[in-house]
């Protein structure tokens, strides 16, 4: 009888064994995934950004068109937030800065030119400008993290939106409103480096 009792047990010691045995792969295999995934949220990020209430390539385009020529003041704009005295997205052009910017109206008919553009041409000097630049962009390293950490290989992408717009005066008074940028803002860059960390060992060992 203690003989038909040890024999089970053994048998089912030995079901155990063989169900732990295939098990472990599988426990093993998670705990890679689980260690590759969390390696790669150590990969660096960064962002790069001017400080700006927009939140949006959109929220700046709906902002700027409530601005509009020959209605807007310069006060107007500085309730709007774009003052350069406390935004340091806006760069303040004086009419030296301001003509470049238009020199192809001299290449066509000057009834074909913006009127803002011809006041702004006539008035010279009284003619002054507001270029607004704002970018948002975030920046992360993606891929295997031994290959990045080592320098092998590194893949980044960048993300967000900028937006930049021209705002022109003749004294007080807005007479022109020209807005571009890029709504979406999506790069992937691959970096490839067969040394590794030895890569530019070479440029640093010159004098």
């Amino acid at each position: 009888m203690n003989f038909a009792i040890d024999t089970v047990q053994t048998q089912l010691t030995s079901v155990r064994v063989a169900r732990t045995a295939r098990a472990w792969p599988v426990c093993v295999a998670l705990l890679a995934v689980s260690a590759l995934s969390a390696c790669s949220s150590l990969l660096p990020t960064s962002k790069d950004e001017v400080v700006s209430d927009w939140n949006s390539y959109d929220d700046a385009v709906a902002s700027l068109a409530t601005i509009v020529p020959y209605k807007a003041t310069r006060q107007d704009v500085h309730k709007q937030g774009l003052d350069p005295a406390t935004n340091p997205a806006i760069t303040v052009l004086h009419f030296a800065d301001v003509l470049p910017k238009f020199t192809a109206a001299a290449l066509v008919r000057k009834e074909d030119v913006d009127r803002g553009i011809r006041d702004c041409l006539q008035a010279g000097k009284q003619c002054s400008a507001y270029e607004i630049i704002v970018k948002k962009t975030k920046r992360h390293r993606t891929g295997d993290f031994w290959l990045d950490s080592l320098n092998f290989k590194r893949e980044t992408v960048t993300q967000g939106w900028s937006v930049d717009a021209l705002l022109v005066f003749v004294d007080d008074q807005l007479v022109y409103e020209l807005v571009g940028g890029h709504p979406n803002i999506n790069e992937f860059e691959l970096r490839r480096n067969p040394l590794g960390p030895l890569q530019g060992w070479g440029d640093r060992a010159r004098p």
